[in-house]
């Protein structure tokens, strides 16, 4: 986990004036300097600073108004993002704060806590409907990941920019079904531009991409991955042909042996004129018969379904060699961008813990990583935006 944030500052000489009274009612611009007034607060630096007071000739509404860096609050902005970052490095509330008095400024750990919850809920975008930076591209994609909270798995769902790597939204899913992750995908594909949504191979997302009318790009590592283990626990069982279920189809375990490492090459290649070879290696065992009820599946029965499968897929593992966005974007499809955000921005702060205690903290904390993140190539996230 790589972090880049900027601390707020604290600035005593830099105070600026009011332009208007903030009394929702009133709005005067018509401000009298009323006195100055001292203001202790904790700091690494400065233990008291020098206030405005200001008062509305039509109102008299006197208030005050603090140095950069500075709030009505006791502790300053530059303590609050120093707890902050601590927290997000994998520091616990306890720890925070006694890191914190070792410097020399206490704050406790429900302060912290306080503190690290109202910075989060402030983060800008990475909610359905907004995503991060109001930003526009032609691909999506999604992953989800899970947390516990109280006990319980909480599922968490995360969509980026496959081409830039950005996280675009991060939410607490109630389901994993194909209705329920398109109406999360739906709104963010269409807020973002998209025309092609990457994902894994898992089924709901492609129930999720045909309903949307979107294309769709299967994650190559995961397919890759997937087939050499079905091949390995298929080898064994097709070189001898126990049940006899190549026999009645009137394939020989060579031949079927033959198929299954060509498939191992098939899915390295992922050429889009391999199909129709596919097509054949699926027709070669279409007479195998399902099981029973109650039995167990033959072993051609099984080839039959991991080549049908296999061939049903290749439009969608295949699409990455001939996409192209309008500004000639590419894909190098994989799914990649959403295990990196998954295990950076949820994952890394998550392991240290024994879980979160409110779903929504989960959601609000991951959000905050992922934007903090999302500034490592802008200068950094600065923190002042959040905890003034």
């Amino acid at each position: 986990m790589r972090l880049q944030m900027i601390l707020p500052r604290v600035e005593p000489e830099n105070i600026t004036p009011p332009t208007k009274c903030p009394q929702p009612k009133c709005g005067s611009k018509a401000l009298y300097f009323h006195q100055q007034v001292e203001k202790p607060v904790r700091d690494t630096t400065y233990h008291e600073v020098v206030a405005h007071r200001y008062r509305c000739l039509r109102c008299n509404h006197t208030f005050r108004i603090y140095p950069k860096g500075v709030s009505k609050d006791h502790t300053s902005g530059r303590v609050k993002g120093l707890a902050v970052l601590l927290y997000l490095l994998g520091l616990s509330y306890g720890a925070t704060s006694l890191a914190m008095e070792a410097l020399g400024v206490y704050i406790c750990k429900s302060r912290i806590y306080d503190t690290v919850q109202a910075a989060a809920k402030r983060v800008p975008g990475l909610k359905r409907g907004e995503v991060f930076g109001g930003i526009r591209t032609p691909a999506i994609g999604g992953d989800l990941t899970y947390v516990k909270c109280m006990g319980k798995w909480l599922s968490l769902g995360l969509t980026v920019d496959p081409i830039s790597g950005l996280v675009l939204t991060v939410d607490a899913l109630s389901k994993e079904d194909a209705d329920t992750l398109r109406e999360w995908m739906g709104p963010i594909a269409q807020t973002v531009g998209a025309e092609i949504v990457v994902t894994d191979d898992a089924d709901g997302f492609k129930g999720v991409a045909d309903k949307l009318g979107m294309e769709h790009q299967v994650c190559k590592a995961h397919v890759e991955r997937n087939t050499d283990a079905l091949i390995d626990s298929l080898s064994p069982l097709v070189k001898e042909d126990k049940d006899g279920s190549l026999q009645e189809i009137g394939v020989t375990p060579e031949q079927a042996m033959a198929d299954l490492r060509r498939l191992w090459e098939l899915i390295r290649s992922r050429q889009a004129d391999e199909l129709k070879e596919l097509e054949g290696m699926h027709l070669r065992y279409k007479d195998a018969c399902p099981p029973g009820r109650g039995k167990k599946a033959s072993v051609a029965y099984r080839l039959r379904l991991l080549y049908l499968d296999r061939w049903e897929l290749w439009g969608r593992l295949t699409r990455y060699r001939t996409w192209r966005g309008p500004g000639g974007e590419k894909l190098d499809g994989t799914n990649n961008a959403s295990e990196r955000a998954i295990g950076n921005w949820i994952k890394e702060r998550y392991r240290p813990m024994r879980g979160y205690k409110v779903s929504q903290n989960a959601v609000n904390v991951s959000r905050l990583l992922a934007w903090c993140g999302n500034h490592l190539e802008r200068g950094g996230a600065n923190l002042a935006l959040l905890l003034t």
